[in-house]
């Protein structure tokens, strides 16, 4: 049969246990958060190596129209001068305006108006003008327009 412990020993004894436990628990709780800290900082490493933005330039344009004002609804269309397709298709917006993210290098780009299919909102027809040309040195924004005719 067990030996029945009289309440004046039994508290000593249940505080040093306690304060036992309680230094382990704390300890391994402690080494838990530090591990599972650096596995969310190293998985965050890894995640923002892949999803990292690259640098890129900025081509921003204007498309006008015989009457110098903004055309709306335009395609653009953008390549490297030393390719021959196109790489970047988009359409001016409603002040004309088109924006084009491209790699950030030293670079020469050819940008021109498709109006293949274009129906202009007062039903003229409009053609296309010459090509613009655009320089870019790494990450800067180049600034450029279409003139239709």
């Amino acid at each position: 049969m067990p030996k029945t412990v009289t309440t004046p020993e039994f508290r000593p004894r249940l505080r040093s246990l306690l304060s036992r436990l309680t230094c382990r628990n704390a300890r391994v709780v402690l080494l838990g958060v530090i591990f599972c800290l650096a596995g969310l900082s190293a998985a965050a490493g890894s995640d923002s190596k892949k999803n990292a933005q690259k640098p890129y330039a900025l081509i921003f344009g204007t498309v006008w129209g015989p009457d110098s004002q903004p055309v709306y609804g335009v395609k653009v269309k953008i390549r490297r001068a030393k390719e021959k397709k196109a790489r970047w298709e988009l359409y001016s917006n409603h002040t004309g305006e088109f924006a084009q993210r491209v790699p950030a290098a030293r670079e020469d780009y050819v940008i021109w108006a498709d109006l293949g299919g274009y129906k202009s909102q007062n039903g003229k027809h409009l053609h296309r003008g010459e090509e613009a040309r655009a320089h870019v040195e790494y990450d800067e924004r180049v600034d450029t327009s279409l003139h239709l005719k």
